[in-house]
């Protein structure tokens, strides 16, 4: 997806890439020389651990054969060469290596190794477009849509949306990443495949964006102020009308419905959704405007400067002090400044399909799990969230309910799979529509506000699922099984006081009547 010397940087690392909520990504084979320096690599706890966090984002009952593939290619990228050794690493990790090797037996030959990749001859029009590149994906890709979507990978993330509801509060709920919204500029791909592992580290954007603002100069970077200027009411509004849909799905799930009504309403609930998604529409046609126009209007050294950094990681990336005075501007606006800045960066280097990607956890994001997951690293810098937790929870969380329990839950993954695979589709297209700034081309306006609110409209479907499954789960768990819960939230040291519009605290706002989203 980015650039070819920036994905071949993350393959020879060898690093193991890892995200919240997302597994690992396949690359490329091991060259013969890496293979002669790993072969003699001893089994240690290291080892060890590295294997199961690998192998706990599957699910070994229902593997398959692109799975099996993916997981190879994984011990591959960590440097680990197949034979006894990872087999036994294997098994000290708790796993069987048998069906691992049933499904995606060893190679017979090596006969293709040494062969020739094929390499790309197509070269830019002019300076704004990039060389077209090979889209063929790779077995098993793991840092793809396709994953995302995945049964397995849905299936953990619905489940820990339930264990964050049934334990959490409206405050809770409210948590929400601010980079979630507008999130048409591969920023979350660069997040997963960072080699360097600190995608999902505190210090990730201000690493990004610094070295962005580094090369820009005044009115280049005066442009994003006054984006951030003009998008910072349309982003608090978008923020604060979340609200009454956490609200009624609270509501539904304490049986505090409005008087003679039994159950949200899935045309209110879709047509409110829709709405909300105009707002992320419109946000994401005007810094796509912007940003295109900064990135048609970068010379040469600028292009070279940024060149050199999807060349790397933030391994190699220059550690820059600010490079803009907060001072002169609300909160929001700096935090805003520096997200189009990173999301500058991840959009000049990817292309439509880290645009289109996303984390499983992205849709359903009314449920508290955001809050359970992200809370202990705010205000705590350089802190690292595990990559682990939405999958390991969501499984335990499983395994806590009752058979009939986690059917509902279960249920879930093949009622949204049609609305999923259209979210794809809508989030392709609205790429491939704010791309065309990037090229110096004009985008119709209406179609993406219409294309957002199709995608509102998809997750509506998605949310009112969500909310109607899980309240019929809440109101049969017993108090042992709530008290089970309590206990694997793990959050005792934190308490919600008000809530949060996006992951700042606030008070608590006014929320409109939401008798509307009933029937």
């Amino acid at each position: 997806m980015f650039k070819k010397k920036f994905i071949n940087s993350l393959i020879i690392t060898g690093l193991l890439f890892s995200s919240i909520g997302c597994s690992t990504m396949e690359p490329e084979a091991v060259e013969p020389e890496e293979q002669a320096r790993v072969e003699v690599q001893k089994i240690d706890e290291d080892m060890v651990k590295k294997i199961k966090s690998i192998l706990s984002n599957y699910d070994f009952s229902a593997l398959t054969v692109e799975e099996a593939k993916a997981i190879n290619e994984s011990f591959r990228a960590a440097g680990f060469k197949g034979g006894k050794k990872l087999e036994e690493a294997i098994k000290s990790a708790g796993f069987d290596p048998t069906i691992i090797g049933r499904l995606d037996p060893p190679p017979s030959s090596n006969k293709d190794a040494n062969q020739p990749k094929n390499k790309n001859t197509n070269q830019p029009k002019n300076k704004t477009e990039k060389p077209e590149k090979n889209t063929e994906k790779k077995p098993g890709q793991r840092y793809s849509v396709q994953q995302a979507i995945s049964d397995n990978a849905q299936l953990h993330t619905i489940a820990f949306d339930a264990l964050a509801f049934f334990t959490g509060e409206l405050g809770s709920d409210s948590f929400f990443p601010p980079g979630k919204v507008s999130d048409f500029f591969g920023f979350q791909y660069l997040r997963d495949v960072d080699a360097g592992e600190l995608g999902h580290n505190t210090t990730f954007v201000p690493r990004v964006a610094n070295n962005v603002l580094y090369i820009l100069n005044d009115s280049q970077i005066d442009q994003l102020k006054t984006l951030a200027v003009e998008q910072e009411e349309l982003l608090k509004d978008y923020g604060y009308s979340r609200f009454p849909l956490m609200e009624a799905f609270r509501r539904l799930l304490g049986d505090n419905m409005p008087n003679e009504t039994t159950a949200l309403s899935l045309n209110a609930v879709t047509d409110y959704s829709s709405d909300l998604y105009e707002i992320d529409g419109l946000l994401s046609y005007n810094r796509a405007k912007v940003l295109g126009n900064i990135i048609n209007s970068l010379d040469d050294e600028q292009r070279t400067y940024l060149d050199k950094m999807a060349e790397g990681s933030s391994l190699t990336w220059p550690t820059k002090q600010d490079q803009i005075d907060k001072r002169e501007m609300t909160h929001e606006q700096h935090v805003l400044v520096m997200t189009y800045a990173s999301e500058m960066f991840s959009w000049y280097a990817g292309d439509v399909e880290s645009d289109t990607y996303f984390c499983p956890e992205r849709h359903g994001t009314y449920f508290g799990s955001f809050y359970m997951k992200d809370i202990p690293a705010m205000g705590n810098p350089d802190y690292s969230i595990g990559t682990n937790i939405t999958g390991d929870s969501g499984k335990d969380f499983l395994n806590i309910l009752t058979e009939e329990q986690k059917k509902l839950i279960t249920d879930l993954v093949d009622i949204q799979r049609d609305e999923l695979l259209e979210i794809v589709e809508t989030r392709r297209t609205i790429a491939k529509q704010l791309r065309e700034f990037m090229k110096g081309n004009d985008v119709d306006e209406e179609t993406v506000i219409q294309l957002s609110r199709k995608y509102g409209e998809l997750d509506g479907e998605i949310v009112h699922s969500y909310a109607t499954h899980f309240s019929k789960v809440y109101k049969t768990l017993t108090e042992k099984q709530k008290e089970q819960l309590i206990k694997l939230r793990n959050l005792d040291d934190y308490q919600v006081e008000g809530a949060f519009l996006y992951s700042e605290p606030i008070e608590m706002p006014n929320i409109i009547d939401t008798d509307f989203l009933f029937k």
